[in-house]
């Protein structure tokens, strides 16, 4: 029998979100007992039951965890019987989201759960995320995620695209924007901006160690909007990346971010708010230039990564805050963007819409 054909335009939404309060160490939680809270409130904003979805899709590290299938526990705060739908992208979440509009886009499904979680305090995450270079190459001399995000910064230095006094202002702005709109950020307000890490970055200038999770809601067409009274609709989302090796691209720049860009439809028309993924100061200058964001723009409102980057999870919560706005009225087309890898190696942009507000 032929299958039904699938409608590849076919609507879909972020009708909820839901994150953690971010926190240096959860030493009396487990990843379940971290996540139960956020699966609880999408569930209670969307009035369904954890059964209900038709496809469930995580993203979070066994390296972070430490231990092989670490995210098979997890699934023990979503309910696994009886047997349900369900993946899993060793990714940060926003690539779990991805995954699972894509399937909701085949019509196989018209609701889908989206979680991710990262406890960063129980090891080295510098270290941890070391493993993800080339194991020949560049793993075996060590360089950690700082030294790298420092070699980022001081090449955009040398090519006159920022400076020291810029980067700190940009600390100084997005945790004034966490202490105005983020009561889940780990930092916020005025703080000093330290001393070196690893040169050109000042410890302000780097993302706080912390452990969080989100999770979002998926619907199609009407559905969407028999659960949420003003849907976040994705109107294009993409993902790219770069070469593996740090060495052999331009660091100033990022061409995977801005291709994903623009097919996603970012440059189609403007857009009013943007919450990219900046775990560093310097890499936000590298994504405003390759997301064209002038200052008509709002960059980070809830405060980015800068104010909490839960690894694993600060990705979709970047699509959710933008998602958030939408569903209270104050943007009408956000543009989100998530990063992993060193030196924003690989780059997801997705572009949401609200529905026009009666005159």
């Amino acid at each position: 029998m032929t299958p039904p054909a699938r409608d590849p335009a076919r609507d879909i939404a972020i009708v909820a979100f839901a994150q953690s309060d971010h926190r240096r160490r959860t030493d009396e939680l487990s990843e379940v007992e971290m996540l139960m809270p956020v699966l609880h409130q999408v569930l209670a904003d969307t009035g369904l039951e954890a059964g209900e979805f038709g496809f469930t899709c995580s993203g979070s590290s066994d390296y972070l965890a430490g231990r092989a299938f670490s995210f098979t526990m997890a699934l023990d705060g979503v309910g696994a019987w009886p047997p349900i739908s369900e993946s899993h992208v060793e990714m940060d979440g926003a690539w779990a989201l991805y995954e699972a509009w894509v399937k909701l886009l085949t019509g196989e499904a018209d609701t889908a759960l989206v979680y991710a979680y990262g406890k960063s305090s129980p090891g080295e995450v510098r270290d941890v995320l070391t493993r993800q270079l080339d194991p020949y190459y560049l793993a075996p001399l060590w360089p950690d995620s700082v030294s790298l995000a420092a070699l980022q910064a001081q090449a955009l230095i040398d090519a006159g695209e920022t400076d020291e006094p810029e980067l700190a202002a940009i600390a100084a702005r997005s945790r004034a924007s966490a202490a105005d709109s983020n009561p889940h950020a780990q930092l916020a307000g005025p703080r000093p901006h330290g001393d070196y890490l690893v040169r050109p970055l000042r410890t302000g200038d780097c993302p706080p160690i912390g452990d969080g999770a989100a999770a979002v809601v998926l619907a199609a067409g009407d559905r969407a909007r028999e659960l949420c009274e003003r849907p976040a609709w994705i109107r294009g989302i993409d993902h790219r990346i770069e070469p593996h090796n740090p060495g052999v691209r331009d660091l100033t720049d990022s061409p995977s971010t801005r291709l994903a860009a623009q097919r996603a439809g970012a440059f189609d028309r403007p857009v009013d708010t943007a919450e990219v993924h900046a775990p560093f100061t310097s890499q936000e200058v590298v994504l405003r230039k390759a997301l064209r964001l002038d200052g008509s723009v709002r960059v980070n409102p809830s405060g980015g990564a800068l104010a909490a980057n839960p690894v694993m999870a600060a990705g979709l919560i970047r699509l959710g805050e933008a998602a958030a706005r939408i569903h209270r009225g104050t943007s009408d087309r956000a543009l989100a963007h998530a990063t992993s890898g060193p030196c924003l190696q690989q780059n997801l942009v997705a572009v949401l819409e609200g529905e026009p507000r009666a005159a």
